[in-house]
C-alpha cells in the first residue's frame, strides 16, 4: 500500500461545509500516519508470513503453533488489505482534550502511539456508549462514512460546550439515523460505526451463564448477536479457539448467507457459524413432517433421556462363565467379572468407543487369576491383552454384550418397534406410540435432534475402530523398538550412560513417533464450543435444545429471539422457557426500539401480532419513510416491480407467499419463515390471508410485513 497521496476526504458539493480546514485538518494528518503505518504493517506481516510457512511442516504441537500462526497472520492480513484507511470508524475527545481514533482493529505506530484502538478495547467503550445523559467523559464523537476507501460523510456530536469551538460540525441528522435510509444489498452492510448504546451494553455484556437478547423486528437482535461473538472472543480469553471458541446458530441457509461478511469484516473468522440442520449429517436430505401431532410429538421428546435408554439396552454383560486359555494358564470370567467389566468405560464415554476399556479391564481380572511363577511373577494386564487378541470366542462375547451401533440404526428402530419404542418412552400412550411408528426411513427435520444425540451418545464406530487399529499398530511398533532396546543393551553391555538409558521405560515409550499416527478429522461442529449464540432462538423446540446443551457445557449462550416471531407459539417467558430445557443463570436484556421499520409499516403490523399476543415486545419505530402501506390485488405484481425498479436503480426487493414467482438479481422470492430475520427495500406480499389461521398465520404476516425498510405493498384476492 502506497503512503496517502491524497485527501481522504471526498465529501460531495452539498457538504462542502464540512470541508473547513479547521475541521478536519487533525484528521488528515492522522490518516496520513495510518497510511504510512498500513503499509509497513502489510509489509512486515507478508515477511512474516512467508518466513512462518517455510518452517518445517512435521508434526505435533510444533507443527500446530506453526498452522495457528499461520491463520492469525493470514486473517490480520487478509483484514488490513481489505480495508485499508477504512478501517478507522471514528474519533472521541475526551473531555480533556485527548482525541482517541476507533478502529476495526488495533494499530500502533513505530513509536508507540496508538493510531487505532480496537472498537472491542475498554478505552473504545464510549465510542458507542455515550450519551448525552451520560457522556461519559466525552467532549464530542465523530463517526465516518466511508465510501470506497474514502470519507464521503462524517456527523459529529457534541456533549459538552467545549467541544462545539471549533472541532464539530453539526447536522439535523445522527450517522445512525442517515445509515437507516440507504439501500439494502444481498449482504447486511457494515454497520459497526454506528452500534447504538442500547445495544452495545448488550454486546459487552458478560459471558457467564445465559444472556437473553429480546427484541422486535428492527432492534438489531442480529447485528448485537454477531457483534458479540466477536468481542467475546477478543475480551474473554476463557472463550479462545484453544478453549472451544464461539459457535454462531442461525435459522436457515439465507440468512447466514446474508449475514456471512459481517464477522471478517470486524477480523474474526474464527467463529463457526451453522444452522441447526448442518449439525447432523442426514440434515441436507431431512424433509419437514408432514404430521403435525407427529411434529409435536418428537419435538417434545426428552431426547437425552430416550437416547440414553435406547442405547443401555445393548449395553448388558454375560451372564455366563467363559474358560480362556492364555500362554500361562487357563482362566475363567465369571458373570461377576463380566459385570465389572462392562462398568468399566468412564462415565460420559461414547458407546462405540467403550470396548478398549472393556478388553483392559478383562485383561486385568485375567492378569490377577494367573498363578504367580517360580519366582513369584503373574503375566502382567499388557501382555494378557496382547495373547487374547486373536481370542474370537472373547470378542464375539463381547460384541454380543456391547455391540457397536450405528445412529441411523438406531433411530431407525425406535420408530419401527413398537415395543422398543415404549422400553425407551414409557410416558408415551399406545396411541401416541403408534402415531410414531413409520414404515420406511426418511428423515425428517423433527428426527433430527435424535440423531444428532444418538450420534454424541454413541460416537463414530468407524473412528472408534480406526482407533483400536492405530493404537495395536502404535503398541506393535513399542514391542518393536523395545526388542531392539534389548537387543542393544546384550550388545554394548559394557555401556553405562546413553546406552543404559534404553532401560528405562518412558525412553522406549518415547521412541515411539505418536505423530506418525493417521490423524482423524474431528467433526468441526460437534463441540465443545465455550460459547453459543442462538439467533432466532424462539423457534427451538426442546429436542433443539439438546443439542445445543450436548455442545456448551458450561451453559454460556447468548440467546437472540423474539417470543411475537414464534410461529408455533411461545406463551412462556423467556427465563421459565430456558429453565424448562436445562438452563440456568439466566440473564435478560431488551431490545424496544425499531431502527429498520418505518412507523407506517409499524402501524399496520402490530395488530396483526398483537390480536394473538397481546403482550408481544412490539417495538417502537424512530423513522418514517413517508410511504403509506399500499394495498392491490394479486395482478399488480408485475406493474408494482416493474415501477420500484424503474425508480429505483440501487435497493433490493422481495416478493413473500407466491411460489410461482422467479427471482430476478434483484428481487428476491421467499417464505415468510425463509424470510425471517432479512430485509428488504421493498416487501410484497401476496396472498397473506392465505399464510394460515391461529399463531402461526398471524406470526408469518407479521414476520413478512416488518421485512420493509422503505416501502410495503400488500396484494390480495
Amino acid at each position: 500500500m502506497k503512503a496517502l497521496d491524497h485527501s481522504a476526504f471526498n465529501l460531495p458539493e452539498d457538504r462542502g461545509a464540512k470541508s473547513a480546514a479547521q475541521l478536519i485538518a487533525t484528521d488528515e494528518k492522522h490518516f496520513a500516519e495510518i497510511a504510512g503505518t498500513l503499509e509497513q504493517s502489510i509489509t512486515e506481516l507478508t515477511e512474516r508470513l512467508d518466513a512462518v510457512r517455510r518452517l518445517p511442516g512435521g508434526g505435533g504441537p510444533r507443527a500446530l503453533e506453526r498452522d495457528q500462526e499461520v491463520h492469525r497472520l493470514t486473517s490480520r492480513l487478509r483484514t488490513l488489505r481489505r480495508f485499508g484507511l477504512d478501517l478507522c470508524l471514528g474519533r472521541i475527545v475526551k473531555d480533556d482534550g485527548e482525541t482517541l481514533y476507533i478502529g476495526r482493529l488495533g494499530l500502533t505506530a513505530d513509536d508507540g502511539r496508538r493510531l487505532l484502538h480496537d472498537w472491542r478495547s475498554p478505552v473504545s467503550e464510549p465510542f458507542f456508549g455515550a450519551t448525552h445523559g451520560s457522556p461519559t467523559g466525552l467532549a464530542s464523537r465523530r463517526r465516518f462514512r466511508w465510501t470506497q476507501g474514502r470519507i464521503t460523510d462524517y456527523w459529529d456530536e457534541v456533549f459538552t460546550a467545549d467541544g462545539l469551538e471549533g472541532n464539530a460540525a453539526l447536522d439535523d441528522q445522527s450517522a445512525f439515523i442517515a445509515s437507516l435510509g440507504s439501500n439494502r444489498s444481498p449482504r447486511m452492510r457494515d454497520v459497526l460505526g454506528t452500534i447504538q448504546s442500547d445495544q452495545d451494553a448488550i454486546i459487552r455484556a458478560g459471558s457467564r451463564g445465559a444472556l437473553i437478547v429480546d427484541g422486535g423486528p428492527g432492534t438489531g437482535k442480529t447485528v448485537v448477536a454477531l457483534h458479540r461473538a466477536a468481542y467475546l472472543l477478543y475480551s474473554d480469553p476463557r472463550l479462545g479457539h484453544h478453549r472451544g471458541g464461539v459457535l454462531f446458530v442461525g435459522p436457515h441457509q439465507p440468512y447466514l448467507d446474508y449475514v456471512g461478511d459481517v464477522l471478517p469484516s470486524l477480523g474474526e473468522e474464527g467463529v463457526q457459524t451453522c444452522t441447526l440442520r448442518d449439525l447432523v449429517p442426514q440434515g441436507t436430505r431431512a424433509r419437514p413432517e408432514t404430521d403435525p401431532e407427529v411434529a409435536r410429538l418428537k419435538s417434545a421428546l426428552n431426547v437425552v433421556k430416550v437416547i440414553d435408554s435406547a442405547v443401555r439396552f445393548y449395553e448388558e454383560a454375560p451372564t455366563e462363565t467363559m474358560g480362556l486359555r492364555t500362554p500361562w494358564a487357563e482362566v475363567w470370567l465369571t458373570p461377576d467379572d463380566w459385570a465389572l467389566a462392562f462398568d468399566a468405560p468412564p462415565p460420559g464415554t461414547p458407546h462405540n468407543e467403550s470396548q478398549e476399556y472393556i478388553l483392559d479391564e478383562i485383561a486385568s481380572i485375567l492378569a490377577d487369576k494367573h498363578p504367580a511363577d517360580d519366582n513369584g511373577d503373574r503375566p502382567t494386564p499388557r501382555q494378557v491383552r496382547k495373547s487374547l487378541r486373536q481370542t474370537a470366542e472373547l470378542a464375539s462375547a463381547v460384541n454380543r454384550g456391547w455391540p457397536w451401533l450405528e445412529a441411523e440404526d438406531l433411530i431407525s428402530d425406535l420408530f419401527t418397534v413398537p415395543a422398543y419404542l415404549r422400553r425407551c418412552a414409557p410416558w408415551l400412550t399406545r396411541e401416541e406410540i403408534r402415531l410414531l411408528q413409520r414404515g420406511e426411513q426418511i428423515w425428517t427435520l423433527e428426527d433430527l435432534p435424535l440423531l444428532d444425540v444418538a450420534r454424541q451418545r454413541l460416537g463414530d464406530p468407524q473412528a472408534a475402530k480406526r482407533k483400536m487399529r492405530q493404537d495395536a499398530a502404535i503398541a506393535a511398533e513399542a514391542e518393536r523398538r523395545g526388542a531392539v532396546a534389548d537387543a542393544l543393551l546384550q550388545a554394548q553391555d559394557d555401556f553405562e550412560g546413553a546406552v543404559a538409558m534404553l532401560m528405562g521405560k518412558d525412553l522406549q515409550d518415547a521412541l515411539v513417533d505418536e505423530a506418525a499416527r493417521p490423524t482423524m478429522t474431528p467433526d468441526a461442529l460437534a463441540g465443545p464450543f465455550a460459547h453459543i449464540v442462538v439467533d432466532e432462538a424462539q423457534e427451538l423446540s426442546d429436542a433443539e435444545w439438546q443439542m445445543l446443551l450436548l455442545r456448551n457445557p458450561s451453559r454460556s449462550f447468548t440467546i437472540v429471539g423474539d417470543r411475537a416471531q414464534a410461529r408455533h407459539g411461545f406463551t412462556e417467558s423467556w427465563p421459565d422457557r430456558l429453565k424448562r430445557v436445562g438452563l440456568d443463570r439466566i440473564g435478560l436484556a431488551s431490545l424496544s426500539i425499531n431502527y429498520r421499520t418505518p412507523e407506517e409499516v409499524m402501524a399496520q403490523a402490530e395488530p396483526v401480532i398483537r390480536a394473538v399476543l397481546p403482550d408481544a415486545n412490539v417495538p417502537t419505530s424512530i423513522r418514517s419513510s413517508g410511504l403509506p402501506v399500499r394495498y392491490g390485488t394479486p395482478v399488480e405484481l408485475s406493474d408494482v416491480l416493474d415501477t420500484w425498479l424503474a425508480d429505483h436503480a440501487e435497493g433490493i426487493a422481495c416478493v413473500i407467499g407466491d411460489p410461482t414467482f422467479r427471482p430476478t438479481p434483484r428481487v428476491r422470492s421467499l417464505t415468510p419463515a425463509l424470510a425471517k430475520g432479512l430485509e428488504f427495500d421493498l416487501v410484497v406480499i401476496v396472498d397473506p390471508e392465505k399464510f394460515g389461521d391461529g399463531t402461526e398465520g398471524a406470526v408469518d404476516r407479521y414476520v413478512s410485513m416488518t421485512r420493509a425498510t422503505q416501502q410495503l405493498v400488500i396484494l390480495s384476492d
